[in-house]
């Protein structure tokens, strides 16, 4: 039996084709519970009823992208499901999309054209390496840092910490 056996995966992407492939590449891991959505509209509604572990997404789609998406889930005062680890794919990579991703609140970020070896890498990540949770007034979603500094001594971990006089 599969490590991801038992996963529940929503798939989201308005190319039926990308869908497809991830679907496919999904089975091919093991994993069986596989939804998918058109856009981010019918992936809320989706979410409404149905749990799923994590979420795959592209970032442009009509209606609602997946940019905008993350923020509802994450942010939402009905969000069903705000902690929900979220993968982002796109093939729009540049650093200024990365970014807006990462501050949207998603968890990974997977270029396409993808492969099953990055994909596995991302649900790897999102389910056996669990972050922390952020929630503040301009971000909600997981811990962008993704480790701790061994060298590390006090409570505050950012440059700009000691810049408001917090150290």
């Amino acid at each position: 039996m599969s490590q991801f056996a038992r996963v529940m995966v929503l798939v989201v992407d308005d190319n039926h084709y990308m869908r497809v492939i991830v679907s496919t590449m999904l089975r091919s891991m093991g994993i069986t519970l596989i939804r998918e959505a058109s856009d981010g509209a019918e992936a809320l509604e989706i979410v409404r009823d149905w749990r799923p572990d994590v979420i795959i997404l592209d970032l442009m789609m009509e209606t609602i992208d997946g940019i905008e998406f993350t923020k509802l889930i994450r942010r939402g005062i009905d969000s069903p499901h705000p902690y929900v680890p979220i993968i982002m794919m796109t093939g729009h990579t540049d650093r200024r999309r990365v970014i807006e991703a990462r501050d949207a609140g998603v968890n990974e970020f997977v270029a396409k054209p993808l492969t099953a070896r990055a994909l596995i890498d991302r649900l790897r990540s999102v389910i056996n390496n669990e972050r922390g949770w952020v929630k503040s007034a301009n971000y909600v979603g997981p811990d962008r840092r993704r480790r701790a500094h061994p060298d590390f001594k006090g409570p505050f971990r950012r440059i700009a910490d000691k810049a408001d006089g917090k150290m």
